[in-house]
């Protein structure tokens, strides 16, 4: 079967993509595209994760889209309500008619001589191929089969279950059942409440505690501004106030980390119980954003543990038991269901194995451009959000910068970009980690993941405002932009042909 070609293969249906599909059909007219997704549903990490009470972490009104503006009043919504937005705004535009279900990409190679991608998807117990000319990851860093499991001793002679958040049973009964949550990221403030509602208790094991952060559900001054503003002119004010907001509070955060430290856990120990004290519970041994903040809607954590249906414990593990878990200062929890909540994994360029013209592509020897495309890729971009504001945020700026760049090279004829970082540049002084952060996903696979060097346009800034300018209004053709003119054969094809190939 001959491969079919399209301008641009966007690799991920979730957040990202459908934000990928919309920019590039509305800001690069007339340019192919195609969605290539796993799953067999829109909605990505929406789609995959179904444990209890799945949210947002991030306000609505900057994880959303800025072209189809949040209209719910929840600024932190539920992980159901965010999926329905996500494949609304694809059916809207079209999206979800580009879209090809069940295609998962295994593998991408580089031709220099064609200037072309050729890209190898799995569907249905087959291989199909496609050409193009620029390929747009958008499937995240996470591993979607997998998340990180941990193998605790003696977890065979537990008589309940164990579950990770990842793989989560459909039919799982947990009313009037005893739970232990291990973990004190995200998912499980999410999931110690959610459980609560209806289990006997439900206890959150860790080994070290989290910077917790109780956020409204509502934004009254959202609700405000809507009342009094038309809707466009209100989306871009809140969205403004909203990043302002996290911005300044994350650079309050890295400048004076023992101030807003002290904030944050004062603020916690507000609303605990007299039963459960602040330390060592809720005294992380790092400064804040080392890792990511956890948010609770409302404290609805805290309201948990002040019902008395929910506890924390922060110890070791010794072994698991037949009726729950020891722990190495000899308490046991009892439990009749045990939740791993121990973490994500995550991967390079969503496990796809790339080589440039046969050489197979290391990941950790590249140093990442703008945050988003790797010094001596061509024709590349991997599609990432922020680890201290919106995911959305910076993932439609780059989306937005794809679309410049694939209209400068229309302009000028040009078939390739390629950043290129040289040897003496002072950029590769100091290379640091690709994401700034110690948290146990991050630090398993630094030593695979792209580095950033120590200046701009090597750096992956955290700061949405600088980044703004930068990718928006800043030249494309910088000092580290290779563009080249190739000499393609690949054909063409129109909407309509690709849609008759479907």
């Amino acid at each position: 079967m001959a491969a079919q070609h399209v301008d641009v293969l966007i690799v991920g249906a979730g957040l990202s993509g459908i934000g990928a599909a919309y920019r590039v059909r509305t800001q690069s007219p007339g340019r192919t595209y195609t969605v290539l997704e796993a799953r067999d549903a829109i909605g990505g990490t929406w789609d995959l994760f179904r444990y209890p009470g799945i949210r947002s972490d991030s306000d609505m009104f900057t994880l959303g889209y800025p072209f189809r503006p949040w209209k719910s009043a929840r600024a932190i919504a539920d992980g159901s309500s965010i999926l329905s937005y996500v494949r609304e705004t694809a059916a809207e535009y079209g999206i979800d008619k580009e879209i090809r279900f069940g295609h998962r990409v295994v593998a991408a190679s580089w031709s220099s001589a064609d200037a072309l991608w050729t890209v190898e998807a799995e569907t249905g117990g087959e291989t199909v191929t496609f050409t193009c000319s620029f390929l747009y990851l958008c499937s995240g860093y996470y591993d979607y089969a997998d998340g990180h499991t941990v193998t605790f001793p003696g977890s065979e002679t537990f008589s309940g279950q164990i579950v990770h958040p990842q793989h989560w049973p459909a039919d799982l009964d947990y009313a009037g059942k005893k739970v232990v949550v291990i973990g004190s990221g995200a998912t499980a403030v999410t999931l110690v409440p959610s459980m609560a509602e209806q289990a006997e208790s439900v206890t959150m094991l860790q080994r070290s505690p989290s910077y917790v952060v109780s956020l409204p559900g509502k934004d009254v001054i959202a609700d405000k501004l809507r009342s009094l503003l038309p809707q466009s002119v209100a989306h871009h004010v809140i969205r403004a106030k909203s990043v302002a907001l996290t911005t300044l509070s994350y650079q309050a955060a890295r400048r004076w980390p023992k101030q807003v430290g002290k904030l944050f856990r004062d603020r916690v120990a507000a609303q605990l119980p007299a039963s459960i004290p602040a330390d060592p519970h809720f005294v992380p041994r790092y400064d804040p954003w080392d890792q990511r903040l956890c948010v609770v809607p409302d404290g609805d954590l805290f309201k948990a543990l002040r019902s008395g249906k929910a506890d924390v414990v922060t110890d070791t593990i010794e072994t698991f038991t037949e009726k729950g878990i020891r722990l190495t200062s000899g308490r046991e929890l009892e439990a009749d269901i045990i939740v791993t909540a121990t973490g994500l994994k995550m991967v390079a360029f969503g496990k796809i194995a790339l080589d440039l013209d046969g050489e197979p592509l290391d990941p950790s020897r590249l140093y990442v451009y703008k945050g988003m495309m790797f010094s001596g890729v061509p024709n590349l971009a991997w599609c990432i959000g922020y680890i201290n504001n919106s995911w959305t945020l910076r993932a439609d700026l780059a989306s937005q910068y794809v679309c410049r760049l694939l209209n400068h090279m229309s302009a000028h004829g040009y078939t390739t970009c390629t950043p290129e970082i040289g040897a003496t540049d002072p950029a590769r002084d100091q290379p640091r980690p690709f994401l700034n952060l110690t948290s146990g996903y991050v630090q398993r696979m630094v030593d695979n993941l792209p580095k950033q060097g120590s200046g701009r346009p090597w750096l992956a800034r955290q700061n949405y405002p600088l980044d703004l300018v930068d990718m928006k209004l800043r030249k494309i053709d910088d000092r580290s932009m290779r563009f080249g003119r190739g000499c393609s054969t690949a054909p063409r094809a129109g909407r309509k042909e690709l849609e008759a190939q479907s």
